[in-house]
């Protein structure tokens, strides 16, 4: 699979809203001695790249907060912000002008935004670059960091497996990337492993935030009888949003969107990349990035706070909360596994052998949906 075929396109629109910003010192300026916010001084400067806004209940929120909390455990860096950065030669341009500003550590958050990186980092050997979600580090001075977030959606499938009365689930997914096929099997082995009676209806919208889209794919979800929608998309306002207006219930991704849905919110698998990214950045910044576990490809699973369930709604009974929480600890203690074979893909043949649980490495090459999972991979 050309992973690169399916990165994040944000619109031109977005693109016109790009937008640059500090919290530091002066916009512009390339002193790493200036002044800072609270009156010290600036001890380096980092670039942090979103692909769309940051307002989105989803992808672009989730990181944008882990920043706000790595400037409060980091008062003397100057951060340089740009919204709404395409994955084009944009983001290209765009790490060049932080760079040229002064930032020697570039935070790319977007899945699309790895090849402009790659490309950068090359032509800027000493400056450090940190990107999110990426398939591998080739180069000394960029590292790649993500997390087994489909361990925390084999526990929202528990919890919509266990709240249907359909039986039917839906999904709303951009692309068919390792991450999202990985998301939709957990989450479908989740809910089967506390119904087993239970589908996984998936519909795929080519676009990680398309508000029309999203709505389309919603409502054909919730004709089919879905009652249950989760998704892998962006921003997850609109997909939740169109649920909780037709009374059905919603499991959310990235980040916590349950005041949108105050009636039909289950819970969601979410981030907190603050702390990740404060130690990420410390380490970039100690002269030493290439001893760390940073500077290749490093993955956290849920085990690490990075990874977190939100809260649970209204619409969850105690018993759910209650199995859904003992399968938590059972999965952060080790005990509990999202992918433990014999597992079977949708034409009935066993991926993973009875009683194999594969790393992270091999299951982030999946290119299959699990036995369960109603819908077709698009080919590209």
């Amino acid at each position: 699979m050309n992973l690169t075929r399916h990165m994040r396109r944000a619109s031109a629109a977005a693109a016109a809203a790009l937008a640059l910003t500090t919290t530091m010192a002066a916009c512009g300026s390339d002193s790493s001695d200036s002044a800072s916010a609270d009156g010290g001084k600036t001890t380096a400067t980092i670039g942090v790249l979103y692909v769309g806004p940051h307002t989105d209940y989803g992808y672009n929120q989730a990181a944008y907060e882990g920043i706000q909390e790595l400037k409060k455990e980091m008062p003397d860096v100057k951060v340089l912000e740009a919204e709404n950065v395409p994955e084009t030669a944009e983001a290209s341009r765009v790490m060049e002008k932080m760079i040229k500003d002064g930032a020697t550590v570039i935070i790319p958050t977007s899945y699309g935004h790895y090849q402009p990186a790659v490309e950068v980092a090359a032509k800027h050997p000493d400056v450090i670059f940190l990107h999110q979600g990426g398939p591998k580090a080739i180069k000394p001075n960029l590292g790649t960091y993500f997390g087994q977030i489909y361990e925390a959606q084999y526990l929202t499938g528990m919890a919509a497996g266990l709240s249907t009365k359909s039986n039917k689930l839906g999904y709303v997914v951009a692309f068919p990337i390792p991450q999202t096929l990985l998301n939709i099997n957990a989450f479908e082995l989740g809910a089967k492993s506390v119904n087993p009676k239970v589908k996984t209806n998936v519909v795929f919208t080519a676009n990680w935030c398309d508000p029309a889209k999203q709505t389309e794919a919603t409502k054909s979800l919730l004709d089919q009888g879905a009652d249950v929608i989760s998704q892998h998309q962006d921003c997850t306002k609109t997909v939740v949003e169109t649920t909780e207006r037709a009374g059905a219930m919603s499991v959310g991704y990235h980040a916590d969107a349950s005041s949108l849905a105050p009636k039909g919110w289950l819970t969601g698998s979410v981030w907190n990349w603050g702390p990740l990214y404060t130690k990420m950045v410390k380490a970039a910044l100690s002269g030493d990035f290439a001893s760390s576990p940073y500077a290749g490809v490093y993955r956290v699973g849920i085990e690490d706070p990075t990874i977190a369930l939100a809260p649970f709604g209204k619409a969850v009974s105690a018993d759910t909360k209650a199995k859904v929480e003992a399968a938590e600890a059972k999965m952060r203690s080790g005990e509990l596994k999202a992918f433990t074979g014999p597992i079977k893909n949708q034409a009935g043949k066993v991926v993973i052998p009875a009683g194999e649980s594969p790393d992270a490495a091999s299951l982030e090459a999946t290119d299959y949906l699990v036995e369960g999972v109603v819908g077709n991979i698009p080919q590209s």
